[in-house]
């Protein structure tokens, strides 16, 4: 079932396009990684889907409710995280998670519980009491995830939560996000590329406003994989070399020691066909791998082609 859905979502500040008809479609109890370059859209659209600004067209549903029509609505069943979240640093992190309960209007024990809970998922119950003023950047983050899930919210949204944390601080952070996306729906706004294939079932790559592709992450990988592969052999003879080069799916192929890579115009045939040839020729293997590329390196792929499209006016 859709938890997210947007239709042509457009946002203009006077002369500028922000948002410039914004599709996408997110199924329930899932993590979704949105990703862009500076000045995609991004937080613009985070504001929109949490009823925090008004679109200047299209229509957006979270959790089945009218976003513009209706969205205190919205409010009510959703988390937040800002990307600079802002506290009370006079207030314990306990009386500041209680602050927030009373907003949503959670009866005191309940409200109790819940933060007594929440202190200790994100591994602050120690620091309950201390004044957040005291606090390091870490700790604040995964505070600010402890508020934004104080209403048990159906959808999360995370706008760039470890942007701005040292490398422990952010694996503390992942690890959090990791476990709350077996129970809500995740919405995880990064630049930072490794994190998002580290946690997110999928990907939404913003690119001037305007989304430049949707996708699963292993479908990602799979469609955007280099058709190479390396193949590392005790013994590379010629024999060998003219076999592989005589094959249908054979492009060009490189030799540096051992290591024989080899270039392929079919992936799946060759996959198959290629240890066989090896095998018949009696070499033996010690690595063989299809170069698989990284998030960063298809991201970077998708938007440089995208921007082509656009420079070229496709």
């Amino acid at each position: 079932m859709a938890i997210i859905e947007c239709s042509n979502l457009r946002k203009q500040y006077g002369k500028v396009n922000a948002l410039r008809g914004v599709n996408f479609t997110i199924e329930a109890n899932s993590c979704l990684g949105f990703l862009g370059p500076n000045g995609a859209g991004k937080t613009t659209a985070i504001r929109i889907l949490a009823g925090l600004a008004r679109p200047s067209g299209g229509e957006v549903r979270v959790a089945g409710i009218d976003v513009v029509n209706n969205p205190s609505a919205v409010r009510a069943k959703i988390g937040y995280l800002a990307q600079t979240p802002v506290f009370y640093n006079w207030m314990s992190g306990e009386e500041y998670l209680l602050f927030c309960a009373e907003l949503f209007k959670l009866p005191g024990r309940e409200a109790r519980t819940r933060a007594g809970e929440l202190l200790e998922t994100t591994g602050l119950k120690e620091a309950g009491k201390r004044k957040i003023g005291g606090y390091s950047g870490g700790m604040k983050q995964r505070l600010g995830i402890a508020q934004s899930l104080i209403n048990s919210p159906e959808v999360l949204f995370l706008d760039e939560p470890v942007s701005a944390l040292d490398p422990i601080g952010r694996f503390q952070v992942l690890e959090i996000i990791r476990q709350l996306k077996e129970k809500t729906t995740v919405f995880f706004s990064t630049h930072v590329l490794n994190d998002a294939s580290q946690i997110c079932d999928e990907v939404v790559i913003l690119k001037d406003g305007e989304v430049a592709i949707q996708s699963g992450i292993a479908e990602l990988h799979n469609n955007h994989a280099t058709p190479v592969f390396d193949v590392e052999l005790e013994q590379i003879s010629e024999g060998l070399l003219n076999s592989v080069k005589a094959q249908v799916w054979y492009t060009s192929h490189a030799v540096n020691g051992k290591l024989l890579t080899v270039v392929v115009n079919d992936v799946e045939q060759a996959k198959l066909e290629l240890p066989k040839v090896i095998i018949n020729q009696g070499a033996v293997m010690t690595k063989y791998q299809l170069q698989t590329p990284t998030l960063e390196q298809v991201f970077l792929k998708v938007v440089k082609a995208n921007a082509r499209d656009v420079k070229e006016g496709n």
